[in-house]
């Protein structure tokens, strides 16, 4: 080959190396091109699909709360406030079902892998809702629970005085509020209608209340009738009326809330009283649980599953809740011992019953012991917290006409812009049953950074959608009150060992609970076998384990929501701790757990795991 042939060749190779190079460049470009292409379009597609999610959602409030418009005041809607509902009535029941079949048909059709954070767990939570309250329906767990509408712990007569007294979120700020209320509480007679029309069913069915119950109820039924108008709790707002009203305005909004009062929830109160004790006595039963009711043992299974938002069977929980408390009982040995108080665990429970030392002999002394200990605990809160509610709670006695059959403590949520403050309800009926060494224990769960904090921290979550802003789920709520409780140690409380023995209390109390609740609904166990077991292990008063054993038997399986929820989250805490090492931040832990509202069990976990592969991964 001569030096020009030579020459060519390397030219050609030269020449056909830099086309291919050019080629490829090009090629690359091309795919760089297609691959910016695809992910601006796959961000245009997700931004399309929140956007569509987010009315979805807002569609399904406005329709869900035509139909609830209870519902509506709590979630600071003004909408609906001069309104009852249908609720109990067939068509109730069928529009409910209707308006779930018909969002869930919407909402499968959105590809949820195109969902990521927050959108994903909405997306989750919405479907998980719909698909428990339709099965519900289908296993006819909705239809059993309304045969029976009316207890002595959660039902409408109990409810209305606090709403109607302007304790919870109904108004009393201006005239049109109170008109509202006189227009909503004249449902009441409907409602005592339909309450009996349902009570009816249940007895040709054979599901019907113990009969125990229903005489607590028929006392608390009666007192609502013999009470003097103007000390009916119904009759406070005209004590409270702004003094921006008019003379004249005062005098006609006086004058209707008593003809309300008189001649409409009274007489609602009785034509419901005389029913109850008239018929509905006579057919009530002696049996405690659901599991001797015609299908009762489906329902308790449902309600297990509402309750705790898992798929666990009564067999385990009741398993769980035997060994929790062992393990608890051992440590309150412990505690024996510190203290050094001579004699068995029998005789320290009695005296921790029944000394003077433990008790106060006033109410108002119990309250500011209360409020003193607001001030201790507050501080604590910065070292592993970086998440606050905006609104504040008070404190307030439970009212006489539901205190003896109410707990020890309980909390009601603030509005949603701050002006009313969450209420951290204290009982101070019978002094004895109200131990000084349960209140640290009993103020964090009930107020901070326990309920008041997860509920009011939910509600000002304003950038979440209303269904999420506003959610209920006892296990989520519960749990992290609960688990609360154990955080004393970490903020420097319970140095006081009986202090301490009263967090190992109210634990064992609701491990009590797992075995006691599947004991009574799942087991067959009677009201007495169940207090017997809560007196067996702690130094519960025969007034409180009366009324923890009777509040299980009026709303089955919400007591197991409590231990479940603590240890699901002391559970994640762990995996978390464990898996990121010196990356674990408490402050950001609880930051997660609450940030976003309450939700499913099942659906935390699946957060909190993407949470910490998502740390580890930083």
């Amino acid at each position: 080959m001569s030096k020009y042939s030579v020459y060519i060749f390397f030219i050609t190779v030269f020449m056909l190396s830099a086309c291919e190079q050019k080629e490829e460049s090009s090629q690359a470009e091309m795919s760089k091109t297609s691959a910016s292409e695809e992910v601006s379009n796959n961000q245009l597609l997700q931004k399309e699909v929140i956007t569509r999610l987010n009315k979805f959602y807002l569609d399904h409030e406005r329709d869900f709360l035509e139909l609830n418009p209870f519902a509506a005041v709590f979630r600071n809607n003004m909408n609906y406030n001069d309104q009852w509902g249908d609720f109990l009535s067939d068509e109730y029941f069928a529009k409910s079902q209707a308006l779930d079949e018909s969002y869930l048909e919407r909402l499968l059709a959105i590809d949820p892998q195109l969902l990521k954070g927050s959108d994903r767990v909405s997306y989750d939570i919405f479907k998980y809702n719909r698909e428990l309250a339709l099965e519900s329906y289908a296993n006819g767990s909705t239809e059993f629970s309304a045969m029976m509408p009316v207890n002595q712990m959660f039902s409408v007569h109990l409810f209305l005085p606090m709403l109607g007294g302007g304790q919870m979120a109904q108004p009393f700020k201006t005239v049109k509020d109170y008109e509202n209320w006189i227009s909503r509480a004249k449902g009441f007679n409907t409602n005592v209608e339909r309450s009996i029309v349902r009570m009816k069913q249940g007895v040709e069915k054979g599901v019907v209340m113990p009969s125990l119950l229903m005489a607590k109820t028929l006392s608390q039924l009666q007192g609502m009738v013999m009470v003097d108008i103007e000390q009916s709790p119904f009759y406070q707002p005209i004590k409270n009326m702004p003094e921006s009203f008019t003379d004249e305005e005062k005098n006609r909004l006086t004058e209707a809330f008593k003809i309300l009062i008189k001649d409409h929830l009274q007489v609602g109160y009785q034509k419901l009283h005389d029913y109850v004790k008239n018929d509905y006595m006579k057919h009530t039963r002696e049996t405690h649980g659901l599991g001797a009711l015609p299908n009762g043992k489906i329902a308790y299974k449902q309600s297990i599953k509402q309750m705790t938002t898992t798929e666990l069977s009564a067999e385990t929980i009741h398993e769980i809740g035997l060994k929790e408390a062992k393990r608890l009982f051992d440590e309150m040995k412990k505690v024996k011992e510190l203290v050094d108080f001579k004699g068995d665990m029998e005789a320290f429970f009695e005296h921790l019953k029944t000394d003077p030392q433990f008790y106060y002999t006033d109410k108002e002394a119990l309250m500011q012991g209360y409020e003193d200990l607001r001030n201790v605990i507050n501080p604590k809160l910065e070292a592993i917290f970086d998440i606050k509610p905006k609104a504040d709670y008070i404190l307030k006695a439970i009212e006489p006409f539901r205190e003896r059959s109410m707990a020890a403590a309980q909390y009601s949520g603030g509005s949603v812009d701050g002006e009313r403050p969450g209420i951290f309800w204290v009982n101070t009926y019978d002094l004895s049953a109200r131990p000084k060494w349960m209140m640290e224990a009993l103020s964090i769960h009930e107020a901070s950074p326990g309920h008041h904090f997860q509920i009011s921290i939910n509600q000002e979550a304003g950038e979440l959608p209303p269904f999420r802003q506003f959610a209920g789920y006892s296990s989520y709520s519960e749990g992290w009150g609960l688990y609360s409780e154990t955080l004393g140690l970490e903020m420097g409380l319970y140095t006081d060992p009986y202090q301490y023995f009263g967090m190992l209390y109210a634990q064992i109390w609701r491990a009590n609970r797992l075995v006691v609740d599947t004991g009574i609904h799942s087991k067959g166990w009677t009201r007495e076998q169940a207090i017997d077991f809560m007196k067996s292990n702690s130094p519960v008063s025969e007034q409180d384990a009366v009324a923890e054993v009777e509040r299980y038997m009026a709303i089955p399986g919400q007591a197991l929501s409590y231990m479940i929820g603590r240890m699901k989250i002391q559970e994640l805490r762990k995996r978390a701790e464990d898996t990121l090492g010196e990356k674990f931040d408490i402050k950001e832990f609880h930051r997660e757990i609450l940030a976003d509202g309450a939700m499913p069990l099942v659906i935390l976990e699946q957060k909190i795991d993407r949470w910490i592969d998502a740390t580890k991964g930083s």
